[in-house]
């Protein structure tokens, strides 16, 4: 791709030449602006604004240019951090897009390149309209000063002459006054002039340069174009015959078959996604399994535990109910540490029993989680 460097140069070689020209007749550039500065000073804003519009449209090619590189470097469609561009937005779309399939070569259909070529057409020909709506700006600035200028030369003559007294006797006086009348017109007049000098002079400038950025656009859409046919496909539309053997094809047969292509690269690529989906929902179902497994064996443990515990109770509390028995003769003390040990012991049988249900009620409310899980695994994979 050819960068618009020498554009640029050549755009602000010619502005140095104006800028030197203007420093050669600043006095007379400054009478003139003088003529009326609110007029003048806004056909200069416009200038200005233009000039700035013709370097802005030939420096954002740059970046398409660096994105269309990187592209290129980048494997078809690999991440970079080049910024997206905003000429190429829909051709970044669509290369980004077919650049996604794996061991295959990016190509684009005819229909699909000619398509991509008249949208980047029109956005280029949106940034010229405003240049050239600009220098026409320029040209009517001039002309509204004209005859506005012009407008106010013949109000002011028609004041001269209807001031002037032929009829007395002092001649010297009435060429005095005759003088002094004709200035109004003659400022009219320099209003005209000026702001014709300075809107058609703009003009001028804001046309080579527009000219320039035209020509860098043009030069930014051919190298495009040739580097969109590199990798376009060649078809056989419209009855040409492509090399040997080939048979002239209809151009609606063929559009159709670049369409079926097209659909077929899609559903392929469907259909990877769809089976790199249905590989991770098998792990996912193996991990959950894995792990099902390792809960059941920690609730059958838990369940030998459980059991263990409740047999072990049933025989402290034989073993108690034969304690609380008091031997004849024995001591009451005794017999009181025995209920207070009896009482002790069947409030943490209590406590147990309600800690073991507390138990079952929580491992089965993590099996019923579990089994919703799986069941939307199953609903999600089929």
């Amino acid at each position: 791709m050819t960068r618009p460097i020498g554009f640029l140069v050549r755009m602000i070689l010619f502005l140095v030449l104006v800028a030197a020209g203007c420093l050669l007749i600043y006095e007379a550039l400054i009478g003139a602006f003088l003529a009326n500065v609110f007029l003048n000073g806004t056909i200069v804003l416009a200038l200005v604004i233009g000039i700035g519009i013709d370097f802005w449209t030939v420096g954002r090619l740059n970046r398409e240019i660096n994105w269309i590189e990187n592209f290129r470097r980048g494997a078809h469609g690999a991440q970079t951090s080049i910024a997206a561009p905003k000429l190429l937005a829909p051709a970044a779309m669509m290369l980004s897009e077919r650049s996604d399939r794996s061991m295959t070569r990016l190509s684009l259909s005819t229909m699909a390149m000619q398509t991509l070529l008249d949208g980047i057409a029109v956005r280029l020909d949106e940034a010229r309209e405003i240049s050239r709506y600009m220098v026409g700006l320029l040209v009517f600035l001039g002309l509204l000063g004209t005859f506005w200028g012009l407008l106010q030369t013949v109000q002011s003559v028609s004041n001269v002459i209807a001031g002037i007294d032929v009829g007395g006797s002092n001649v010297g006086l009435a060429f005095e006054e005759l003088k002094a009348g004709l200035e109004a017109p003659l400022s009219g007049m320099g209003t005209a002039f000026s702001s014709s000098l300075f809107g058609l002079a703009g003009s001028l400038v804001l046309g080579f340069l527009g000219l320039q950025a035209g020509q860098a656009q043009n030069r930014f859409y051919n190298d495009l174009e040739e580097w969109l046919s590199s990798l376009t496909r060649l078809s056989g539309g419209g009855g040409t015959a492509i090399g040997d053997g080939d048979q002239s094809v209809p151009a609606y047969i063929q559009a159709l078959l670049e369409q079926t292509a097209d659909s077929l690269e899609s559903l392929q690529r469907t259909i990877a996604r769809a089976e790199e989906s249905r590989a991770s929902s098998h792990t996912d179902i193996a991990a959950l399994s894995s792990s099902l497994e390792t809960l059941s064996t920690s609730m059958r443990t838990e369940q030998d535990l459980m059991l263990k515990l409740a047999e072990g109770q049933q025989r402290l509390q034989n073993v108690m109910e034969a304690l609380a028995k008091p031997a004849a003769g024995a001591d009451q003390a005794m017999v009181k540490h025995l209920h207070n040990i009896e009482s002790n012991l069947n409030r943490m049988i209590d406590q147990a029993s309600a800690g073991r249900t507390e138990t079952v009620q929580e491992i089965r409310s993590e099996i019923r989680l579990l089994a919703r899980t799986i069941a939307a695994i199953a609903e999600g994979d089929a």
